[in-house]
Formats: structure tokens, C-alpha cells, sequence
């Protein structure tokens, strides 16, 4: 049993349970929510901040509005409403100077609790309720246990079964027990005096404490110095992570060697049918410039829709070839790698020995010619990560739609090699400043032109109300010769979502559309009826293809002119403009019309971004603005590690004081920069639990 003398000596690495007020139940509440010690608990800083620092008199209250109230409890009762599924704990609120209604929703457990002889405090909105006033759902606290009286309090998520209220006093007993005074800062002093920073332990005293001449206001909009600290912590450890690992790979020196990239690059591009954009020569150099380097390439290349990235890669993979090396390029669907597959064959031809590598192609013979480099350039899925798959000299892997496959997947590539070359594309714009996040180790290249001779799309955003006129509008574009993409985000009907599905609407469609051969493809389809009827579609045999998603990217038909998408209010940002992409792409005058069914607030924004501009970058950010880096970048990837109070919108200028000098660290001073690293891993930094659960 831990004495109250030894608390006071507490360190910060010690065990949660020894706090006061943890016992072993708590202790273990705890622990299953990963707080093993006290520096874990400190470093859950408050989600919110009440300001309780003025106490009004009960008979004062005349008006709605947030008050500080103190006074005795009568008249308890609880009432469940069945219907509603709701218990209510009423009670009255009583001092000296007059009386108030009080309403607690679904906390039962309070009825029994509040003692109706002693005085509380609370705090909370009143709200007007016919002809009286009520104090709703208010924070409770008996006034002579009060950790902070009237002060500015601050809010803690539960954790667990462990209320706000508990969670803030067990962390005031940690700051009782000294424990600030024993947390080491790991941010170099400079950086800290530079940004005008508190040390960590003053900012985590601050946060726990506020200063009573401070504004809530600040401190709930998280503007304060305290977390500023804490936001440029993290985000240097992160940047710090970023810059030490792409150190680390340039610092090593590759095995493989390029010969005559110059030559290569002149009888390839004088070949093209087409002239490159000013912007694919510049990233083409780029590129080149990479390969010549003693270092691996890592690049990442992005580009909107139809500015020709495959092309760029093309006369990269080939450089390889001709070096007598190897090069492949990963994609996340078959659909997808078999277009990259048909594009590279008419840029290349035959003389590389070009493979296609997917489940359905992944034969004995295809692997055979991997191994032994008969194949010098291939094309696949996730197949070319399966452990029979083997190179003879893996010198250049290009990975499409990075934000499809997760981190260990690219590792596994490049583990096919020895230290290969790496370049990532997408067509998924990507915020500079999710870019600088998620792909700080990265250099970035941009082709921000597209070729020559595309017209921009015309985009409507028309109400389902109006879907018979569209459809007629359709057919005519229909008579006129031209090919339509139909897309509906559900395969089946489904009573939870209400949106339409290629199951139900698309056969209706398809039954209005008949006279025009419409294709319907959706993913439950095997690989080579997929491949058999978008064949079918792109060599004009049917005129309309009615499909999912799966046609977002890899679909290259540039006699479509049309995209007509249904419950787009479905859809974020960057999938709308990837399936506007999908049209555009020839010579043709192109139209993507959106159809919306129910619009909320965010949808309606949405769609109104989307029709008001085609600059994909400038999507990107509005789509990171409204919804978040986790349903921009998609479940699949693995996430944004490290990020716990930062926020790659409001938190930009952070991000890029943090990736300045998280470089010049790692440039002038590796061995701190390491240091640092190794202080944060150590959990005495701010990476850890910084989300407060």
C-alpha cells in the first residue's frame, strides 16, 4: 500500500494505481484503456472547458443562458419515459435567494446519489420551458469536494465507466502528487524559444489548470500556447519520423545502375504519337534525375485525371529495360492494372517482354519469366506481392493509387528488390497538407496540365425530381452516336441506406435504355466477365454502361461523353471528380450530371464545390475541409499515425513549421533529431494518447 508521504514523490512512469483514488477495479478500467501509467493518464488532456469562475444567485437566473449555480437539491425523483426510451431525473435547485427546475437525461444512477443536505455546484444551460425556466443536464459536483470551485474547469471524455467528473479528479490528484515537475522535455530549447513555446510540463499544467485570467474562449478553440505546444509536438515527432527515414534511404546506395537515360528518353518520346505537356517534361526530368542518383527514387507523382502520369511512368519502367533491369507497376484493381497493361503495350510494344500479373493471369509461366528476366516489365495487383513471386533484378517499382494500399503492402514491393526505385502515383489530389503528413518521405512531383486538344466537362447537379427529363436529354445525346456511363453507388437495394442500386434502378434503366445495348457490370461480377463486358463497352458494341464505383479509375474510353451519376449526394468530393474524370478524355464535348436524392447541409456544400469547379487540388481541399483526412483517404489506408490534437486543416501553418524543422534537424543535427525520436517513443513526448480517447 502506497503512503501519502511517497505520492508526493510520485514519478511519471509510475504504475496509474498508485494515485489516490485508483483503486484495483479503476486500475484496471484503466489499463484496458491503455493508461498503464501516470504520465498516460496527464497526457489525456481535456476534450472542453466550462467557465464556473462567476457563481450566480439561484434567484438571479431570469434569462436562458450558461451559469455557475450553488444550492441545495429537493424534491429528487426520476421518471422514465417508455416511448421515448429516456429516464429523466427532475429535481429543484434551492438557496437563499430563490429556487430552480433541474433536468438530468439518462442518468438514473444521480437520484440515488444527490445527498438533500448538502450544498452542490453546478453548471449547465438554462433553457426556457413554457412559462419557467430550467437548468438542463448540468454538470454536478458536491461544493465542499469540489477539485476547482469556481474556476475554469476543465472537461475530460469518460473513460470507460469512469465519468468526466472522476477522470478530472484523479488527474488533479496526479498534479497534487508533483507529477509535472517530473516530466522531461524532449523538443530542442531552441525550436521552443523560437515558436515562443511553454516547456511540456508547463503546458500540460496549463491544460489541467488553466490560468483564471485566461478566456475559455481560447482555450476551447485549442489556441492557447499549452496547445500549441503540444499540436507542434506532435507533428515535429511525426515530421522528425518522416525526415529520418528518407535520411535513411538516401543514405543508402543502390545496387543498380541506369545506362543512357538521355537516349532512352529521345527515342521513346520522339516515337509518341502526341507531344508531351511542358509539366510531363518537367516531372519526366525529375524522375530521370532520380534514377541517376547513387539513392533510391522516392517520389510521389500526382496528377488529375487524364494529365498523362502513365505515359511519364512508361518512359521510366523502359529506361529500366533497356538497362537490362526490371520495373513493375502495382495497381489496386485487375481492371486498372489491365488498362496500364493495354496502355504500356501501345507505348512500348513487345520488346520488354511486358507481363500482366493478377489472380487470373498469375501462371507458372508469367512467374517463371519474372524470375529468370525474360520479363522486364510487368503489370499486376496485389498478386506481385504473393511470396512465389520472384524478380531476377527489381530495379524500379511504380505503385498507382498509393492511397489504396497501405504501408506494409508498399514495403512488401520494394522487398522484391534490392533497394529499388519507388514511384507513387494518384489521381486522387491530395492537400499539400495531408501530402506533407502522409508522404513527408516522399518528393513530390505534379503534372498539373492536361494534354492538348481536352475540352473541359460540363457539370449539372440536378434533383432525382428531374430524372425523366435527364434520361431524355441522354437518349439524344444516345442518338447522336455518343457513349454514357451510368453509376450507382449500391449493388443490391437496401432499406438502411436510400440510395440506388445496379440491382433495382439499373435494370430499370437498363430496360428504358435497351435500344442502345447498355452494359451492367458491378464488383460481385468475376474478373473476366468484368474484363469481357467493359471490352464490350469500350469497343462501341453497347453505348451505355451502367455500373458501381469500380469504374472510379483505370476506365479509359475517351468516346464517353457522358457520366450521369445517381444519389451522388452519396459521394464525397474526390470520388465524384475521379467518375467525372471518366468522360473528357477525347476530343468530344463532355457533360457529368450528379443526381441527388435527400440533401443534408454537408451534401448540398458538396455538391455545390463540385459543380463549381474542376481543379481537382482544389477539391481535394474543400473535400479535407468537410470531411476529414480518414474519409478522404479511404478505410484502406492504415491511418495518420501519431496525430492526436493536431488537425491537418486548422493546423497548417504547424504543419509546415514542423516539416521545416524536422529537416534541418535531421540535416545539421541527425544525432538530436534521433534523440528526440527515441525521447518521443519513450512516451515522453506528446505522441501518445493525445486524443483523450
Amino acid at each position: 500500500m502506497t503512503t501519502d508521504s511517497s505520492r508526493e514523490a510520485l514519478a511519471a512512469q509510475s504504475p496509474v494505481g498508485a494515485l489516490r483514488g485508483v483503486g484495483p477495479v479503476r486500475e484496471r478500467v484503466l489499463r484496458e484503456a491503455g493508461i498503464e501509467t501516470v504520465l498516460d493518464l496527464i497526457l489525456r488532456v481535456p476534450k472542453s472547458y466550462e467557465d464556473r469562475r462567476t457563481v450566480t444567485q439561484v434567484g438571479d437566473v431570469v434569462t436562458e443562458g450558461s451559469y455557475t449555480l450553488v444550492g441545495v437539491l429537493e424534491k429528487v425523483n426520476t421518471v422514465r419515459l417508455y416511448r421515448r426510451r429516456m429516464t429523466l431525473v427532475r429535481a429543484t435547485l434551492r438557496s437563499a435567494t430563490g429556487s430552480l427546475a433541474v433536468t438530468w437525461f439518462n442518468r438514473p444512477y444521480l437520484a440515488g446519489s444527490i445527498s438533500q443536505s448538502e450544498e452542490y455546484l453546478l453548471h449547465g444551460r438554462v433553457r426556457r420551458r413554457g412559462e419557467t425556466l430550467e437548468l438542463l443536464n448540468p454538470s454536478l459536483e458536491a461544493k465542499n469536494r469540489a477539485g476547482l470551485g469556481a474556476a475554469i474547469v476543465p472537461i475530460y471524455p469518460a473513460i470507460a465507466s469512469l465519468g468526466p467528473t472522476l477522470v478530472r479528479q484523479i488527474v488533479q490528484n496526479a498534479l497534487q502528487a508533483g507529477v509535472l515537475s517530473d516530466i522531461d522535455e524532449p523538443l530542442p530549447e531552441n525550436l521552443l524559444r523560437e515558436h515562443g513555446l511553454p516547456a511540456l510540463g508547463e503546458a500540460l499544467a496549463e491544460l489541467h489548470r488553466p490560468s483564471q485570467d485566461g478566456t475559455v474562449e481560447a482555450l476551447n478553440a485549442g489556441s492557447t500556447p499549452a496547445h500549441g505546444r503540444l499540436i507542434y509536438g506532435e507533428l515535429l515527432g511525426l515530421q522528425t519520423e518522416l525526415a529520418l527515414a528518407r535520411r535513411r534511404i538516401r543514405g543508402r546506395e543502390k545496387k543498380h545502375r541506369y545506362r543512357n537515360l538521355a537516349g532512352v528518353r529521345e527515342r521513346l518520346v520522339v516515337g509518341l504519337p502526341f507531344r508531351l505537356t511542358g509539366s510531363q517534361n518537367a516531372v519526366l526530368d525529375e524522375i530521370l534525375e532520380d534514377l541517376e542518383s547513387p539513392s533510391p527514387m522516392m517520389r510521389l507523382l500526382q496528377g488529375d485525371v487524364g494529365c498523362g502520369k502513365t505515359v511519364v511512368a512508361g518512359v521510366a519502367m523502359a529506361a529500366a529495360a533497356e538497362s537490362g533491369l526490371q520495373a513493375t507497376l502495382m495497381a489496386p484493381t485487375e481492371l486498372l492494372a489491365e488498362q496500364h497493361y493495354r496502355s504500356l503495350r501501345e507505348l512500348l510494344g513487345d520488346r520488354y517482354g511486358l507481363r500482366l500479373l493478377t489472380s487470373a493471369t498469375a501462371t507458372p509461366q508469367v512467374r517463371e519469366d519474372l524470375r529468370t528476366g525474360r520479363a522486364r516489365l510487368s503489370v499486376g495487383t496485389h498478386a506481385l506481392m504473393q511470396q512465389a513471386v520472384e524478380f531476377d533484378r527489381l530495379a524500379l517499382a511504380v505503385i498507382d493509387e498509393q492511397h489504396r494500399f497501405g504501408v506494409t503492402q508498399r514495403r512488401e514491393l520494394l522487398a522484391k528488390g534490392e533497394r529499388p526505385d519507388l514511384l507513387v502515383m494518384t489521381a486522387t489530389p491530395i492537400p499539400r497538407s495531408l501530402a506533407m503528413t502522409l508522404y513527408g518521405d516522399l518528393s513530390a512531383s505534379i503534372i498539373d496540365e492536361l494534354p492538348p486538344g481536352r475540352q473541359p466537362v460540363v457539370t449539372r447537379v440536378e434533383s432525382a425530381r428531374k430524372r425523366e427529363s435527364v434520361y431524355r436529354w441522354l437518349e439524344g445525346e444516345l442518338d447522336g452516336g455518343n457513349k454514357a456511363f451510368v453509376v450507382l453507388p449500391l449493388i443490391e437495394e437496401s432499406e438502411r441506406v436510400e440510395a440506388e442500386a445496379v440491382e433495382g434502378l439499373g435494370r430499370r434503366i437498363a430496360e428504358r435504355l435497351g435500344s442502345y445495348r447498355p452494359t451492367l457490370l458491378h464488383g460481385r461480377m468475376d474478373s473476366a466477365t468484368k474484363s469481357e463486358l467493359m471490352n464490350t463497352f469500350a469497343k462501341g458494341e453497347s453505348q451505355v454502361l451502367i455500373a458501381t464505383t469500380l469504374i472510379e479509375v483505370g476506365v479509359d474510353v475517351p468516346e464517353a461523353t457522358v457520366m450521369v451519376i445517381e444519389s451522388a449526394e452519396r459521394f464525397g468530393l474526390a470520388q465524384l471528380h475521379q467518375l467525372r474524370g471518366r468522360v473528357g478524355r477525347g476530343a468530344r464535348p463532355s457533360t457529368c450530371i450528379a443526381m441527388y436524392g435527400r440533401l443534408s447541409q454537408d451534401a448540398r456544400r458538396r455538391l455545390e464545390v463540385f459543380r463549381s469547379t474542376l481543379d481537382g487540388f482544389e477539391l481535394a481541399e474543400a473535400d479535407l475541409e468537410l470531411r476529414g483526412p480518414g474519409d478522404l483517404l479511404g478505410t484502406r489506408q492504415a491511418g495518420i499515425p501519431g496525430l492526436g490534437l493536431s488537425d491537418l486543416v486548422k493546423h497548417r501553418h504547424w504543419i509546415e513549421k514542423a516539416r521545416r524543422d524536422a529537416r534541418d534537424l535531421v540535416r545539421d543535427r541527425p544525432f538530436e533529431g534521433e534523440s528526440f525520436l527515441a525521447a518521443l517513443e519513450s512516451r515522453v513526448g506528446v505522441q501518445a494518447h493525445l486524443a483523450g480517447g
